[in-house]
């Protein structure tokens, strides 16, 4: 049975927002096997006379009414509405020219390519997307906890408490690596019920809560155990616990609690062969939790140490090719152009066996390791070559924030420069015919801003801003300057599509 995730590859479902509300329900009954124990006596002395089982035993309560009584209050249902602008561009992409036979030096041909695309009869007008998850108040003043895939690419975010209280609310910062994200809710002076995250791990067969917005049922509570730590779900670097509570669609986002109330995981994928509950979940635990939900409360965003190498685990037909002892540690695959090790000198074929002195196991622990230092961070990379142990001192970079802008950094490009003041986000452009790059090119397009409305798109490349040639960001960033110091409100662009150059005039922002 596959895990399913549209994050994730094909590998994991998550437990994603519902679009539809809950119409029926499916009732099922399974077999019970009753064992009898016999005699009862002896089974009631050993249990006394193991006093730590005897003890565990104790916490469970005959109803979970009182835990879920306190909590409940603190977790939120959140409706989210994915932009018009974002649907009508992509579903209007691939629409057909609606003047293909303009000639090209007609004086309106202009006018018409920059006309929005609207569907042609028959096809519907794109609408808002709507969808739901979950979420939990961790503060009296009103900061959320959800997940990231849960409000990726909102317009307008709501939370909605039990007592049918409805908030819109801000995204403070999202965390795309671990699928976390923190909102805020806009109620100035308001107060709200609020839960803690646990200080300690969960172990193993303890008692678990799962308290969310299945299919759009909210305050929903399940109940189950853990039923494993540290698993690995295809999801980089960090570890997931598993839980047997039900999760469904909708509950992303949503707490776990223990016994005591406090928040063990954040709800965000379940393994399912249908998308429904199979008694298999998975939550981002409370210790990552909190660590990124500081951070993003804190900027806006994580920042992690960044090494630039592919790497794979080291098994035991690479040790011994390597002359290791045992399979551990990391070997690298690749190193990125200009990133941090290729400037230490880390070539593709080392084994990383430590960092600062602390061993590696496999490339999971490295990736850990790593993304733990503060960027800028000088670390000892131990690394085995030509069958000799070294140290090389490696000053790290930043991970980048996309993928895109990994695959960029891969090619040897540098990371990409967001240009608020027009909505692009820009990155070198590729070289032409005969090697040579001209111009700037964008690499992503805010839907809310004038750019996207004129029809820029990822790919198109800046040649000119008001008569300037640029060939970096910072080019583009110093005639924008320049347009607003002159107190204009809109800068010109020459810009190229493939073999084709127009001239276009963006609105700035503020």
């Amino acid at each position: 049975m596959p895990i399913e995730n549209e994050r994730f590859g094909a590998i994991v479902r998550l437990t994603r927002r519902a679009r539809t509300p809950l119409v029926a329900a499916i009732a099922g009954v399974s077999a019970l096997a009753l064992i009898a124990v016999s005699p009862t006596i002896p089974v009631q002395a050993q249990l006394k006379a193991q006093g730590s089982a005897a003890e565990v035993l104790s916490r469970a309560p005959l109803s979970f009414a009182d835990i879920v009584e306190r909590v409940k209050p603190a977790v939120v249902s959140i409706n989210v509405v994915n932009g018009e602008a974002r649907v009508a561009r992509n579903e209007g992409e691939n629409l057909p020219d609606p003047f293909p036979n303009l000639p090209d030096d007609h004086p309106l041909n202009e006018f018409f390519k920059n006309l929005p695309r609207v569907p042609s009869p028959g096809r519907p007008m794109p609408r808002p997307r709507q969808a739901t998850g979950s979420g939990f108040v961790i503060s009296p003043d009103g900061y959320v906890v959800t997940n990231n895939h849960v409000i990726d690419g909102a317009s307008t975010v709501t939370v909605s408490f039990e007592e049918q209280e409805k908030y819109e609310a801000e995204v403070v910062g999202t965390d795309p690596r671990t699928d976390l994200a923190l909102l805020k809710i806009k109620a100035d002076g308001k107060t709200f019920p609020f839960v803690n995250f646990a200080s300690s791990q969960p172990r193993v067969g303890d008692w678990v809560l799962a308290v969310g917005n299945p299919f759009g049922l909210g305050g929903t509570v399940t109940a189950g155990i853990v039923s494993a730590l540290a698993r690995d779900i295809g999801s980089g670097p960090y570890d997931f616990m598993q839980i047997d509570a039900a999760v469904n669609r909708g509950n992303s986002g949503g707490p776990t609690f223990n016994l005591d109330g406090e928040v063990v995981g954040v709800n965000t994928a379940i393994y399912s062969p249908s998308g429904g509950n199979v008694g298999i979940a998975f939550a981002v635990p409370a210790e990552t939790a909190s660590k990124v939900v500081a951070e993003l409360k804190e900027r806006g965003t994580v920042r992690r140490g960044w090494l630039g190498v592919r790497i794979q685990s080291i098994d035991d037909d690479i040790a011994a090719s390597l002359g290791l002892s045992e399979p551990k540690g990391a070997l690298v695959n690749d190193v990125t152009p200009n990133g941090p090790a290729a400037a230490a000198g880390i070539r593709s074929q080392d084994a990383i066996l430590a960092v600062n002195g602390e061993p590696i196991n496999d490339s999971r622990e490295l990736a850990r390791k790593i993304a733990d230092y503060a960027p800028d961070t000088t670390v000892d990379v131990k690394i085995r070559r030509n069958n000799e142990e070294m140290t090389i001192k490696v000053k790290l970079g930043t991970f980048p924030g996309t993928q895109a802008e990994i695959a960029r950094l891969e090619r040897g490009g540098s990371a990409s420069t967001s240009m608020n003041a027009l909505g692009l986000t820009l990155g070198p452009a590729p070289a032409q015919k005969g090697g040579k790059a001209e111009g700037v090119q964008i690499t992503d397009v805010d839907v809310d801003s004038d750019a996207a409305r004129k029809g820029l798109k990822s790919g198109d490349v800046i040649l000119e801003v008001n008569s300037q040639t640029v060939s970096t960001p910072e080019d583009v960033e110093a005639a924008v300057k320049a347009a607003k110091e002159l107190g204009r409100s809109a800068v010109l662009l020459t810009i190229r599509t493939g073999d084709e150059r127009r001239v276009i005039a963006v609105q700035m922002k503020g």
